[in-house]
């Protein structure tokens, strides 16, 4: 049956093929190729189907030509007939053991070849009554593993929001340094995935330093979050939590702090090309630190030491994924990443008018203590009736009441506006008589979602060069796990922004994180400005703009790039020119 030509499903074939070929012991250059390209893609957030079509899919970054080749077959007729010939040769079940812990392509082999086993179920039965662990390389250890990481796939989740994952982790270290002695923990920091900011984590690495490790992992195992010890050792421990949530702490000595959280950090593609430096300046590179030809340890207690070995300024985690960073670094050319405190106010907020569940005032309360300077009221426009859409008369009583409101604050300061609905043909939904009393005008797509892709893109368009209209909201209008992006051409739509003066946002909510930090690199390229807003529905919710600024931050965002960062007076001063030609 073909595969789906999604960016999901060509990750899994590239994985697949590499386990195939791994268990049939093939070229491990060959293996590493496919793992290497489906790192890439997996990485890569822009959209294949459209990169094709113009003609541009050789810009993805670190994929060779061969690779490409096969990712527009994938793309143009849904399958790979090498992956289908391949996958053949095995039983359909044996995919599914692959993606039990600690069973890797060569113990899937033994157990295929000396017990016949070729399915989850399978591989419980014989484990539970012994069968492995006279297998070779295996043993009683490895077959109580087994049976753990079996236990542990049919329990967790594939992956987690960056936006969940993120409070989880806070909320890890911050009762493990309350239950542990300033003593017991020195330096402390997630790494993986999620320290690069990805917008879906899987499990969760901990790293620390301590003087102790055997009464930390004590700690850490019995800490109130801990549903289950999946392992507990002298340096590493694994715990699952009640989400189904995989958190590992592994300590690590003082002077390989550095190193390990830079090796830990990854990505796997962004290590191997530091790896391939290093052998060429004649060092050698680990989670240990950084090693001269005579094994002399140079460096690995702090991280920017590692690149500084390697004659590199310190490339920030968010960067870490291969798309130039390092080419980047060596011409000292690395950009000057936004930060949460560059954030001057929040143009996209909703209140208990619509849908959202606070107060203007409430709201305003939140903002300040926040340090913002501004923020814009910006509930649903009529048509929108699920979310309790307002009318002209609603609207402008809200105007009234934001204009009273502000007469008694200071330090800030409510803007007022609306997030209009854009109708199927384009159009809005409410009358220029209004939005032309508004402060900030944000459009955006709720209803219609199944439109082809000419229809969607002509009615966003169309919207943008309203000459009302400041801000395009989630402009993709994907809802992770749940909703694809529409189809909708963004190279277009970035094109219209850029000559009409319209604002892109990255909604920070953990659902959405649209636009992704692909299209907003892509729109740093091409001059177009970029707001972070959080599309707040409660007061708490402005918390969520840390994870518009990562998204902004792996896109290689500076603070010019961003126009919530000015002041109110430029921010005004820079909304888009409203002429009579539009």
């Amino acid at each position: 049956m073909a595969a789906k030509a999604n960016k999901s499903n060509i990750v899994r074939i590239f994985r697949e093929m590499a386990d195939f070929l791994a268990i049939k012991n093939e070229n491990p250059f060959r293996i590493r190729a496919y793992e290497k390209a489906a790192d890439v893609i997996e990485h890569f957030s822009g959209n294949l189907e459209e990169l094709l079509h113009q003609g541009r899919l050789n810009q993805i970054p670190g994929i060779g030509k061969g690779m490409l080749e096969k990712i527009e077959k994938i793309i143009s007729a849904g399958a790979l007939p090498e992956y289908e010939q391949l996958k053949s040769s095995f039983p359909p079940g044996l995919m599914e053991i692959l993606l039990v812990p600690d069973v890797g392509p060569k113990t899937a082999k033994v157990l295929y070849e000396k017990l016949g086993i070729k399915s989850v179920g399978e591989l419980e039965d014989a484990a539970k009554k012994g069968k492995l662990r006279d297998l070779p390389g295996l043993g009683a250890k490895k077959e109580e593993n087994i049976l753990r990481g079996i236990k542990l796939y049919k329990s967790r989740s594939s992956r987690i929001l960056l936006g969940k994952a993120l409070p989880i982790v806070e909320r890890v270290i911050a009762e493990l340094e309350q239950e542990a002695s300033s003593f017991l923990i020195k330096k402390i920091s997630p790494a993986g995935s999620l320290r690069r900011g990805k917008e879906t984590i899987g499990d969760i690495d901990i790293l620390t330093t301590s003087p102790d490790p055997l009464s930390l992992m004590q700690i850490f195992t019995h800490l109130s979050f801990v549903d289950e010890v999946l392992a507990k050792g002298e340096t590493k421990s694994s715990v699952l939590t009640g989400e189904g949530l995989q958190i590992d702490l592994r300590v690590v000595a003082d002077e390989c702090f550095g190193a390990a959280i830079q090796y830990f950090t990854g990505s796997k593609a962004h290590n191997i090309k530091l790896r391939e430096r290093a052998i060429k300046r004649g060092l050698k590179i680990n989670e240990y630190g950084v090693f001269s030809r005579d094994e002399k340890k140079v460096a690995g207690e702090e991280e920017a030491g590692i690149y500084k070995m390697l004659d590199l300024p310190f490339i920030p985690p968010e960067l870490r994924e291969d798309r130039g960073e390092i080419e980047a670094a060596e011409k000292n050319l690395l950009p000057e990443l936004l930060t949460e405190k560059d954030i001057k106010g929040d143009l996209h907020i909703h209140t208990q008018a619509s849908d959202g569940r606070d107060e203007i005032d409430k709201i305003v309360e939140k903002a300040k203590q926040m340090g913002y300077q501004y923020i814009a009221i910006t509930d649903h426009s009529a048509s929108l009736k699920v979310a309790g859409g307002l009318g002209v008369e609603a609207i402008l009583s809200q105007v009234e009441k934001i204009r009273k409101l502000n007469l008694n604050l200071s330090n800030i300061k409510v803007l007022t506006g609306v997030e209009v609905n854009i109708k199927l043909d384009g159009s809005l939904d409410l009358p220029d008589a209004l939005l032309s009393r508004l402060d900030i005008v944000v459009a955006a797509i709720h209803t219609g979602f199944k439109q082809d892709e000419k229809s969607m893109t002509e009615r966003v368009v169309k919207a943008m060069r309203h000459p009302l209209v400041h801000i395009l909201a989630h402009p993709s209008g994907r809802l992770l796990g749940e909703r694809e992006a529409y189809a909708i051409n963004l190279d277009k739509v970035l094109d219209v922004a850029k000559e009409q003066g319209v604002w892109l946002e990255i909604n920070s909510q953990p659902e959405r994180l649209d636009l992704t930090d692909y299209w907003v690199k892509e729109a740093k390229k091409r001059g177009v400005k970029i707001v972070l807003n959080t599309d707040a529905h409660s007061k708490d919710s402005l918390d969520f703009i840390k994870l518009g600024v990562i998204t902004a931050r792996r896109a290689w965002l500076e603070k010019k790039d961003v126009i919530n960062t000015l002041p109110l007076d430029e921010l005004l001063k820079n909304r888009r020119v409203r002429s009579d030609s539009q």
